[in-house]
């Protein structure tokens, strides 16, 4: 209901679905009870399995060939520059402005860590918003590109922190020479498991060409239930897993169109109902109030280094002058990746000092991407044109 209610007032659905979230919040109406919150996290995780899967499915192989090569550089621009605006403009203010932490090292540690985990994007809501109006053009297929190497920044950046932050800190346990070897094994091993499943998919799918939809879609959902899964049991990315199985259905699969039309008419509209609201329900309000400062600095940061990496970057490309633009704003929503990878910093010893401070402020962050996010990817797309004019839609539609 909330969702239509956004869409009178031309706001995109999910940001009627994340306010149903937050009112159902056991810390807002009390509705909800707290311990039906972890019973939904299967729910989430599917759904982000079936995003992430849709998105791989905008990489086929032609396009990548095609625009390949300027999605990777935007992508490497934009995500350094907010490592890096986010590390600096941290780094003086907890240690000349607050004065947070007693040591600079501690202070160079935890801007660091933090300023890792600025590259990665959930593009979750941009998605949601490009098959809600059915934008099309090069914004879009910009922001999904880009969205899908960023996962991959994010690891390499946030895996190479760790091991420095390390260092600074005295503790010698882990070696960089280590660290590179849990990279390689992070991104390879999840890249090889998903195209595994994908065509284990491929294969089992030229079976089911006889059978019914609905049979197909249960296909579809065990094995990207199974791929998820077992992601988790080994210790790699889901979300790279379940992406790159994406891709390889994409590119080998002949039943391909047939399989994403599937996802996207019987499945799509539920899947971002229960992501987005369930979304709003793990969101933990109280984290705004106390460090809210530092939440602002964390996103006023990040969003100067994506749209000046953007800006940059595809001034040296032969693009289109709306990507320059407007590519930015699809990506600046965060959640999943950057909540998992927050977490892993609070089970490490060497960072208790500041691990709280870290989540409280991805946490944050999350909560304000939420909110605005589906609002600011609409902007970017229908000010880049992708985006029919929603009077003059209806107008066609009642004629």
């Amino acid at each position: 209901m909330l969702g239509e209610l956004a869409a009178r007032i031309s706001l995109p659905k999910i940001s009627g679905y994340i306010i149903a979230g937050i009112l159902l919040n056991p810390q807002v109406l009390g509705i909800v009870p707290h311990s039906f919150i972890e019973t939904g996290d299967p729910l989430v995780n599917i759904s982000l399995a079936v995003i992430t899967f849709h998105i791989g499915g905008s990489l086929s192989f032609d396009k990548i060939r095609k625009e390949g090569k300027n999605y990777l550089i935007m992508t490497l621009a934009e995500s350094l520059l907010a490592y890096l605006f986010v590390f600096l403009l941290t780094f003086l203010t907890v240690q000349y402005v607050f004065n947070l932490f007693d040591s600079i090292y501690l202070a160079l540690a935890f801007s660091m860590l933090l300023a890792s985990l600025a590259a990665p994007t959930d593009p979750s809501a941009t998605l949601a918003v490009i098959e809600e109006y059915k934008a099309s053009g090069p914004v879009s297929s910009s922001v999904l590109g880009i969205a899908a190497f960023d996962d991959i920044m994010g690891i390499i950046l946030f895996t190479l922190s760790l091991a420095s932050a390390k260092v600074l800190l005295g503790d010698g346990d882990t070696s960089m020479l280590d660290s590179m070897g849990h990279l390689f094994y992070e991104i390879g091993v999840a890249v090889l498991l998903g195209a595994a499943f994908g065509f284990l998919l491929n294969r089992l799918s030229s079976f089911f060409k006889k059978e019914t939809d609905g049979a197909l879609i249960v296909l579809i959902l065990g094995i990207l239930v199974a791929c998820y899964g077992t992601a988790t049991y080994i210790g790699v990315d889901e979300l790279l897993s379940t992406l790159a199985l994406g891709v390889v259905v994409i590119n080998y699969n002949k039943q391909k169109d047939e399989i994403f039309g599937l996802i996207e008419r019987y499945t799509e509209e539920l899947i971002f109902v229960i992501f987005f609201t369930l979304s709003g329900l793990h969101l933990d309000i109280s984290l705004l109030s106390g460090n809210s400062m530092l939440i602002l600095l964390f996103i006023a940061a990040r969003l100067l280094g994506k749209y000046t990496g953007i800006w940059t970057s595809s001034s040296y490309l032969s693009i289109p002058k709306q990507v320059k633009k407007y590519t930015a704003g699809g990506l600046l929503p965060q959640g999943g990746i950057v909540i998992g990878l927050a977490l892993l910093v609070s089970k490490e010893e060497a960072f208790n000092a500041f691990s709280t401070l870290i989540m409280t402020v991805v946490i944050g962050t999350a909560i304000i991407h939420e909110l605005f996010g589906p609002v600011i990817s609409k902007l970017s797309l229908k000010n880049a044109g992708e985006i029919e004019d929603e009077h003059r839609k209806a107008q066609i539609q009642k004629k």
